[in-house]
């Protein structure tokens, strides 16, 4: 149940900035939920944080 990488290369830098501010949303969303209950999708955050940390690093090159 792999899910394919986004290919955050090609994506211009205005873009990669509107995608980041969603992602923090969503991996801030999944924290405070967390804090109440256990999470249904345990890795969930984690691959939030990761794709969180491949644009910024693209966005820091270009």
């Amino acid at each position: 149940m792999k899910t394919k990488k986004e290919n955050f290369k090609d994506m211009k830098k205005d873009e990669l900035l509107k995608k980041l501010a969603i992602l923090q949303e969503n991996a801030r969303v999944i924290r405070f939920k967390a804090e109440g209950s256990r999470s249904k999708n345990v890795k969930e955050l984690l691959n939030l944080r990761k794709d969180i940390a491949r644009i910024l690093t693209v966005v820091n090159k270009k």
